[in-house]
Protein backbone atom coordinates (compact mmCIF):
# COMPACT_ATOMS: atom_id res chain seq x y z
CA UNK A 1 0.00 0.00 0.00
CA UNK A 2 1.43 3.37 -1.01
CA UNK A 3 0.82 6.46 1.16
CA UNK A 4 1.08 10.12 0.26
CA UNK A 5 0.48 13.00 2.74
CA UNK A 6 -0.41 16.61 1.93
CA UNK A 7 -1.90 19.51 3.87
CA UNK A 8 -5.08 20.37 1.87
CA UNK A 9 -8.10 18.54 0.28
CA UNK A 10 -8.28 16.87 -3.14
CA UNK A 11 -9.80 18.03 -6.39
CA UNK A 12 -11.75 15.66 -8.62
CA UNK A 13 -8.91 15.78 -11.16
CA UNK A 14 -6.40 14.75 -8.48
CA UNK A 15 -8.59 11.81 -7.45
CA UNK A 16 -8.80 10.72 -11.10
CA UNK A 17 -5.01 10.95 -11.34
CA UNK A 18 -4.65 8.77 -8.23
CA UNK A 19 -6.97 6.16 -9.72
CA UNK A 20 -4.94 6.19 -12.95
CA UNK A 21 -1.73 5.91 -10.91
CA UNK A 22 -3.08 2.86 -9.07
CA UNK A 23 -4.13 1.27 -12.38
CA UNK A 24 -0.85 2.08 -14.11
CA UNK A 25 1.25 0.47 -11.40
CA UNK A 26 -1.18 -2.38 -10.73
CA UNK A 27 -1.77 -1.35 -7.11
CA UNK A 28 -4.54 -3.14 -5.28
CA UNK A 29 -4.81 -0.30 -2.76
CA UNK A 30 -3.66 3.32 -2.56
CA UNK A 31 -4.24 5.52 0.49
CA UNK A 32 -3.72 9.29 0.37
CA UNK A 33 -4.06 11.86 3.18
CA UNK A 34 -4.28 15.62 2.76
CA UNK A 35 -4.99 17.57 5.94
CA UNK A 36 -8.15 16.10 7.44
CA UNK A 37 -9.09 14.50 4.10
CA UNK A 38 -8.16 10.91 3.49
CA UNK A 39 -9.09 8.70 0.54
CA UNK A 40 -8.41 5.07 -0.07
CA UNK A 41 -8.61 3.62 -3.55
CA UNK A 42 -9.11 -0.14 -3.65
CA UNK A 43 -9.62 -2.36 -6.62
CA UNK A 44 -10.16 -6.01 -7.18
CA UNK A 45 -6.99 -7.41 -8.67
CA UNK A 46 -7.81 -10.08 -11.23
CA UNK A 47 -5.95 -13.29 -10.58
CA UNK A 48 -4.12 -14.40 -13.71
CA UNK A 49 -5.00 -17.78 -15.10
CA UNK A 50 -2.52 -20.24 -13.74
CA UNK A 51 -1.19 -22.89 -16.08
CA UNK A 52 -2.16 -26.37 -15.04
CA UNK A 53 0.94 -28.06 -13.74
CA UNK A 54 1.50 -31.65 -12.76
CA UNK A 55 0.53 -32.12 -9.11
CA UNK A 56 3.27 -32.30 -6.55
CA UNK A 57 4.12 -35.85 -5.47
CA UNK A 58 2.59 -35.23 -2.04
CA UNK A 59 -0.58 -33.87 -3.66
CA UNK A 60 -1.04 -36.58 -6.27
CA UNK A 61 -4.70 -37.50 -6.74
CA UNK A 62 -5.80 -41.10 -6.64
CA UNK A 63 -5.24 -42.65 -10.10
CA UNK A 64 -8.36 -43.00 -12.26
CA UNK A 65 -8.08 -46.81 -12.30
CA UNK A 66 -8.25 -46.92 -8.50
CA UNK A 67 -11.25 -44.56 -8.52
CA UNK A 68 -13.08 -46.82 -10.98
CA UNK A 69 -12.34 -49.90 -8.85
CA UNK A 70 -13.64 -48.03 -5.79
CA UNK A 71 -17.11 -48.32 -7.26
CA UNK A 72 -19.15 -46.78 -10.03
CA UNK A 73 -21.88 -45.82 -7.55
CA UNK A 74 -19.60 -43.51 -5.52
CA UNK A 75 -19.85 -39.73 -5.89
CA UNK A 76 -16.56 -37.85 -6.13
CA UNK A 77 -16.24 -34.44 -4.48
CA UNK A 78 -13.53 -32.51 -6.34
CA UNK A 79 -11.55 -29.41 -5.45
CA UNK A 80 -13.30 -26.41 -7.02
CA UNK A 81 -10.05 -24.41 -6.91
CA UNK A 82 -6.31 -24.58 -6.37
CA UNK A 83 -5.36 -24.18 -2.72
CA UNK A 84 -4.52 -25.90 0.55
CA UNK A 85 -6.85 -28.58 1.93
CA UNK A 86 -7.79 -28.38 5.61
CA UNK A 87 -9.77 -31.19 7.22
CA UNK A 88 -10.68 -29.17 10.34
CA UNK A 89 -11.84 -25.62 11.06
CA UNK A 90 -8.65 -24.85 13.03
CA UNK A 91 -5.43 -26.57 14.09
CA UNK A 92 -6.10 -29.07 16.87
CA UNK A 93 -9.86 -29.14 16.19
CA UNK A 94 -11.70 -32.31 15.22
CA UNK A 95 -12.01 -32.82 11.46
CA UNK A 96 -15.25 -31.87 9.75
CA UNK A 97 -15.73 -35.51 8.66
CA UNK A 98 -14.01 -38.89 8.96
CA UNK A 99 -14.21 -41.98 6.78
CA UNK A 100 -17.42 -43.84 7.59
CA UNK A 101 -19.32 -40.72 8.73
CA UNK A 102 -22.89 -40.28 7.49
CA UNK A 103 -23.26 -36.81 5.97
CA UNK A 104 -26.07 -34.63 4.67
CA UNK A 105 -26.23 -32.66 1.46
CA UNK A 106 -24.79 -29.21 2.11
CA UNK A 107 -22.70 -30.35 5.10
CA UNK A 108 -19.20 -28.85 5.28
CA UNK A 109 -16.57 -31.46 4.41
CA UNK A 110 -13.39 -29.39 4.49
CA UNK A 111 -11.88 -25.97 3.86
CA UNK A 112 -9.69 -25.01 0.94
CA UNK A 113 -7.55 -21.95 1.54
CA UNK A 114 -6.96 -20.00 -1.64
CA UNK A 115 -5.29 -16.59 -1.62
CA UNK A 116 -5.78 -16.30 2.16
CA UNK A 117 -9.53 -16.92 1.82
CA UNK A 118 -11.05 -19.91 3.60
CA UNK A 119 -13.57 -21.61 1.29
CA UNK A 120 -15.92 -24.14 2.87
CA UNK A 121 -16.49 -27.15 0.62
CA UNK A 122 -19.94 -28.72 1.04
CA UNK A 123 -21.28 -32.14 0.16
CA UNK A 124 -23.33 -32.46 -3.02
CA UNK A 125 -25.16 -35.53 -1.70
CA UNK A 126 -26.48 -37.30 1.38
CA UNK A 127 -24.44 -40.41 2.08
CA UNK A 128 -21.44 -42.01 3.80
CA UNK A 129 -17.81 -40.90 3.47
CA UNK A 130 -16.22 -43.90 1.76
CA UNK A 131 -12.73 -42.45 1.35
CA UNK A 132 -10.86 -39.21 2.06
CA UNK A 133 -8.30 -38.90 -0.72
CA UNK A 134 -6.05 -36.11 0.60
CA UNK A 135 -4.16 -35.36 3.80
CA UNK A 136 -4.64 -32.30 6.00
CA UNK A 137 -2.65 -29.18 4.94
CA UNK A 138 -1.88 -30.75 1.55
CA UNK A 139 -1.92 -28.60 -1.61
CA UNK A 140 -4.70 -29.50 -4.04
CA UNK A 141 -5.27 -28.75 -7.71
CA UNK A 142 -8.48 -27.69 -9.43
CA UNK A 143 -10.59 -30.79 -10.15
CA UNK A 144 -8.55 -33.05 -7.87
CA UNK A 145 -10.73 -35.68 -6.15
CA UNK A 146 -11.02 -34.99 -2.41
CA UNK A 147 -13.71 -37.40 -1.18
CA UNK A 148 -15.56 -40.47 -2.34
CA UNK A 149 -19.12 -40.60 -1.02
CA UNK A 150 -21.48 -43.55 -1.10
CA UNK A 151 -24.88 -41.94 -1.77
CA UNK A 152 -27.79 -42.88 0.49
CA UNK A 153 -31.49 -42.11 0.17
Amino acid sequence: MAKLKREEGFSLDEVRQFVELAQTFGLAELEISQGETRIRIRREVARPEMPVAAPLPSAAPMPAQQLERAGADLVTIEAPMVGTFYAAPSPGADPFVKEGDIIKEGQILCIIEAMKLMNEIESKVHGRIAKILVENAQPVEYGQPLFLIEPRP
